[in-house]
């Protein structure tokens, strides 16, 4: 049904737009979607759209108005009027649209939409105020407010012009943003809130950069926000992998050591982040490694382990003894079981192969035959 009123939405609005832009018909473009709004009245993308639709007109309106001044021509034309012109029509659409249609999302895509007319400094301002004032104890506000810090320019006269200046500016522009989150959080301190608040911290810590300071800064931010978000247990668990996939991707080995365990900690029964943790653990080099790997399998259900016991043997190859590496396959028989041991089985074939050769391999599937019927011909238990 919905998928319905999708279609019938956007033909309503493909006609409009033929009236606007190939027939030159604003009034036409008008009428249909006045029509269209009868028809679907709470419809956000015809709202959208109409809105659109008359700043692009007065935009059209002002730029004649122009032309018609510079050629000196009388003009007696009533759409020249100044309502019009300052955007009247679209700041009615926007009223009445608000009023149906609730929530922050929807106002700050008629802000966005809004922006991209110059002439419309006022409207933008009511919308912005509105936004702020209606829609205080939604996330969405917060995180528009926020990141339009980043759009502010510097009130001094002179603009930073070497690198080291502009960095410096960005690194401004990027504490005021943290300085409204910090306040949103205060204001809102829920997970959606706090996601906002860390989606933006990973967004600038990830954009490329050669400064050495802007880089720096970026990570103590992120990281600053992340403890204060897990000592209040407000992340869910796709942001702490999103984070150490960063942090690891940007070499900083200890703060993804630091997010891994905190996750853990957090998230015990998670396959994935027990994965993410040993993965940096590998990374790391460090000595602990086979005894997080037991560690892991302890808090973990047995139809979650199989990634980790390859995980487990490929490390093994790389950085122990053939002897070793076995031992972790041998133990992996014994715990993993059904579907999953097919897929272990066939790993460990390849590894004796890679390792042993024809004859290693033989041994191997020998003695996984044998295991099978042992298992078929024990008897019951009666």
């Amino acid at each position: 049904m919905k998928s319905d009123v999708f279609s019938l939405t956007a033909l309503w609005i493909m006609a409009a737009k033929w009236e606007m832009e190939d027939r030159l018909s604003s009034e036409s473009a008008r009428q249909l979607f006045l029509r269209a709004l009868r028809f679907h009245p709470e419809c956000p993308k015809l709202y959208q759209e109409y809105f659109r639709m008359e700043l692009m007109h007065a935009e059209k309106l002002r730029k004649e108005k122009e032309e018609f001044e510079k050629a000196s021509m009388d003009m007696e034309n009533p759409d020249y009027s100044e309502e019009i012109l300052k955007g009247e029509l679209a700041r009615i659409i926007y009223k009445n649209s608000v009023s149906i249609i609730k929530g922050a999302e929807f106002h700050v895509s008629l802000l966005s939409i809004a922006q991209l007319f110059d002439f419309a400094k006022d409207l933008q301002k009511e919308i912005y105020d509105d936004l702020q004032h209606l829609h205080t104890d939604d996330p969405l506000t917060w995180d528009y407010v926020a990141r339009r810090e980043l759009e502010i320019e510097s009130q001094t006269e002179e603009q930073p012009t070497t690198k080291q200046a502009k960095a410096v500016e960005v690194g401004r522009k990027e504490e005021r943003c943290c300085a409204v989150y910090e306040e949103a959080v205060k204001t809102l301190p829920t997970e959606a809130m706090w996601k906002c608040y860390i989606t933006f911290c990973l967004e600038r810590f990830t954009k490329k950069t050669n400064s050495g300071f802007l880089r720096g800064k970026r990570l103590e931010r992120t990281m600053t926000a992340f403890r204060k978000a897990h000592e209040l247990k407000l992340l869910p668990e796709f942001q702490y992998e999103q984070l150490i996939k960063s942090l690891l991707s940007h070499n900083f080995l200890k703060e993804a050591l630091e997010v891994a365990v905190a996750g853990t900690e957090l998230f015990r029964d998670s396959g994935t982040m027990w994965q993410m943790k040993l993965q940096v653990l590998i990374d790391s080099k460090s000595p602990d490694i086979a005894m997080q790997f037991e560690e892991s399998f302890v808090h973990l259900k047995p139809q979650v382990c199989l990634s980790l016991w390859i995980s487990w043997a490929e490390w093994s190859e790389g950085a122990k003894s053939q002897e070793d590496t076995e031992a972790v396959f041998k133990k992996a028989l014994l715990a993993v079981i059904g579907a999953d041991s097919v897929t272990l089985k066939d790993k460990y074939l390849d590894w004796a192969y890679r390792n042993g050769g024809y004859k290693k391999a033989r041994a191997v599937f020998k003695r996984s035959l044998d295991g099978l019927y042992q298992r078929r011909i024990e008897p019951p238990p009666w």
